[in-house]
């Protein structure tokens, strides 16, 4: 599989203004550090899943590859610098909540077809909103609805079928499942997935939603605090673990067998804030496992197999 977007050193940091904050931050901090280093491969054809607890750069790590936060760092799309891609045709959002993320003043029909009319395609190479609402499942009647008629499931389908208008190489989905229950959730990663193969569509899948995530993705990022700490095959990564941290996030995953008990419902103690990320290893003052000497030295994300790496010291 091709590259379709390569990040290398990602970082980002945002002000923080003068005042008191700065003032009693250490050294005077003018600015927080939400991604730091941060290296990806999105092949085309494939679902890349990104996860992480809340805070941990996912949504920020998504907005960076679309041009929407200045970052720090070589990000190319299809081989090309992102500021000379063309990134706009080539890409599309799907917004954590669909509902809110379509206009209420605007017909579904209206709605799947805008991207052409703000891109200025003409009227012989667009694509019908019928048609457009047929590949997500969806019947032609729905275009004359509004979004307060849709339900969970067919707003989702909706917004998935705008993103599909301009036929883009790339598309980031934000919690795609969220708020929807566990039969419509099937229909929607099925009906993603259908899209990669179909049209070999790369995806990149943001989730805290682990069962989501091992359905859905081929390949698996984890974050914990604006760093990566383990990628790999999603079988490899959720058969065995290398990272503590994605240890713990598994061991947390539900379980439907009332006869398999979880002993830690979650991960010890609570997240750092970014404004003090701890020093060295970032996860060490919760880790099980943690040396001494992970608070001193921060683990470089180093290859322990094919496809797979891991920024741990005590990995193997």
């Amino acid at each position: 599989m091709s590259a379709l977007y390569e990040v290398r050193g990602l970082r980002v940091d945002v002000p923080l203004g003068g005042g008191l904050l700065s003032a009693i931050l250490p050294g005077g901090k003018k600015t927080l550090n939400i991604l730091d280093g941060v290296d990806l491969t999105l092949h085309s054809g494939e679902t890349l899943g990104v996860v992480g607890e809340s805070g941990s750069g996912k949504t920020t790590l998504a907005r960076a590859m679309l041009g929407l936060t200045p970052a720090a760092g070589t990000l190319q799309f299809q081989g090309r610098d992102l500021a000379a891609s063309n990134l706009r045709r080539g890409t599309a959002m799907m917004f954590q909540d669909p509902v809110s993320s379509l206009s209420p003043r605007m017909r579904v029909g209206e709605q799947v077809v805008e991207p052409f009319t703000i891109h200025g395609i003409p009227a012989a190479e667009r694509t019908s909103a019928a048609e457009l609402l047929s590949r997500v499942g969806l019947p032609p009647e729905m275009a004359a609805r509004y979004p307060h008629e849709l339900s969970g499931g067919q707003a989702r389908r909706v917004c998935v079928a705008r993103a599909l208008a301009l036929n883009p190489a790339l598309v980031i989905a934000d919690e795609p499942t969220a708020g929807l229950d566990m039969s419509i959730q099937g229909e929607v990663l099925n009906l993603l997935s259908g899209l990669k193969r179909d049209r070999g569509i790369g995806f990149l899948v943001i989730s805290h939603n682990l069962p989501v995530i091992r359905h859905a993705a081929d390949r698996i990022a984890i974050l914990y605090l604006g760093r990566l700490v383990e990628t790999g095959l999603t079988a490899d990564v959720f058969a065995r673990p290398a990272h503590p941290y994605t240890a713990s996030l598994i061991a947390a995953e539900p379980n439907p067998d009332p006869r398999k008990r979880r002993d830690d419902l979650a991960i010890k103690g609570e997240i750092p804030s970014l404004l003090r990320r701890p020093a060295g290893c970032a996860f060490h003052t919760r880790c099980p496992i943690a040396v001494p000497d992970c608070a001193l030295r921060p683990p470089a994300l180093r290859a322990i197999g094919p496809d797979r790496q891991v920024a741990c010291h005590l990995a193997t």
